[in-house]
């Protein structure tokens, strides 16, 4: 018996309490392991002193979590998303921040998905006898003669359809569907090439409460950020207000112990981050007001991001879009980046590794204000030097963190 327990005997106390103590000792994060995508990146760069940099970096023995590094829904770039299996990969990628989007059950408990309406493309609802509360059952695809679609397939299966104690028997799987499917199962079969079904089995995609996913956060060293979800729903829904789900999202975490500076509270609601910043300061203080921006123009001006720091709001979090955009051929930083430096605010930015294959060109929604200067998958990196080292971004939200870790380590990013 070691000198601590004969201590803990002669006083009289339980060796039970031994126990106790380890389980209170502050939690250690997971040794990060980032795998070959950064590396690969690396090579892909085009030459010059970025790539030579990160060349010299890539030769360290080890790297450390940044909360630079946000693990967006964990990593759903090989995950299925909201998962515990998707978080702790997210962990071990170094991502000093996980995500949990929260939104609600039919008996109002709080858990981790996108969004209230999606759990027919991100479980396996429609496989279950689930199915049948779903708010729109699976209607088949309409096909021609030649097997195009006509009237593609559809379902919307949502939270609030059931009780947490059903959706708890649900697997989480890759986000997508097969628009030509005829039968349910070939509906939830449609994930993106780039992306794998081959960590979406029967034994993972663990589904999480909000609670739930703090406790794993905690356990593994990371701060949190909850996205507060837009409800599908009337709100009140069954007498639970905005107000009230807004001050829920804060009450689990101050039931679990968990410090306000560990947590970025996001929503895409402006009431719902000005009530965390009147309602409850403490969390308000890193509350993020996502910006849902569809294009370029749709962004504030200097004006309106003034007034967004007088409420009291101090982190603004844009698409990659709205801080990036083009001239001469080069990455640089857009006008709505040098507004909210100049309204102070501090910025995020969502959401890397979501596109697929650069070099392909045509990279969609995230890239379309700086397309153009994206010619490699290596452009990546180039483009994360700009969004730290000239707009000044705190964090980027990534679908595979091990990206935005790497280039954080690189330039001593904690």
């Amino acid at each position: 018996m070691s000198l601590f327990r004969r201590c803990l005997v002669g006083l009289g106390l339980s060796l039970s309490l031994s126990g106790v103590l380890a389980q209170s000792a502050p939690p250690r994060a997971l040794p990060v392991q980032l795998g070959p995508r950064p590396f690969f990146l690396v090579d892909d760069m085009a030459d010059g002193p970025l790539k030579q940099r990160l060349q010299q970096c890539a030769d360290r023995s080890s790297f450390v979590p940044s909360s630079f590094s946000i693990g967006h829904r964990g990593a759903p770039r090989q995950f299925p998303e909201h998962t515990r299996e998707s978080y702790t990969a997210a962990a071990r990628m170094g991502a000093g921040v996980l995500e949990c989007d929260v939104t609600f059950t039919r008996d109002k408990a709080l858990v981790c998905r996108h969004a209230q309406n999606d759990l027919h493309t991100t479980t396996n609802i429609l496989l279950t006898p689930l199915a049948a509360q779903c708010t729109q059952p699976f209607v088949p695809a309409v096909l021609d003669s030649d097997g195009r679609v006509l009237q593609p397939a559809r379902a919307e299966c949502r939270t609030s359809d059931i009780t947490l104690a059903e959706f708890k028997t649900l697997r989480g799987k890759m986000d997508a569907f097969n628009p030509a499917a005829r039968t349910p199962a070939q509906y939830v079969n449609g994930t993106a090439p780039w992306r794998t079904d081959l960590y979406a089995g029967p034994s993972s995609g663990t589904l999480m409460t909000h609670a739930e996913s703090i406790r794993l956060f905690q356990q593994l060293g990371v701060k949190m950020t909850p996205e507060l979800k837009s409800a599908s729903v009337p709100m009140p829904f069954d007498g639970f207000s905005q107000q009230a789900y807004a001050q829920k999202l804060i009450d689990e975490y101050k039931q679990a112990g968990v410090l306000p500076e560990q947590v970025y509270p996001q929503s895409f609601d402006i009431g719902d981050v000005l009530y965390w910043v009147q309602r409850e300061p403490a969390f308000g203080r890193q509350a993020v007001y996502l910006d849902g921006a569809n294009k370029a123009a749709d962004l504030p001006n200097l004006a309106t991001l003034k007034r967004y720091r007088d409420q009291g709001i101090r982190i603004w979090a844009p698409p990659l879009f709205g801080l990036l955009a083009t001239e001469n051929g080069q990455i640089v930083p857009s006008q709505a980046a040098k507004d909210a430096q100049a309204a102070d605010l501090q910025l995020i930015t969502w959401t890397l590794e979501r596109s697929g294959i650069l070099a392909d060109g045509n990279n969609g929604w995230y890239f379309q204000t700086f397309d153009s200067a994206v010619r490699r998958e290596g452009d990546m990196l180039q483009m994360l030097h700009v969004l730290a080292k000239d707009v000044g971004v705190i964090g980027v939200f990534s679908d595979w963190p091990a990206t935005t870790t790497f280039y954080a380590n690189c330039m001593g990013l904690r």
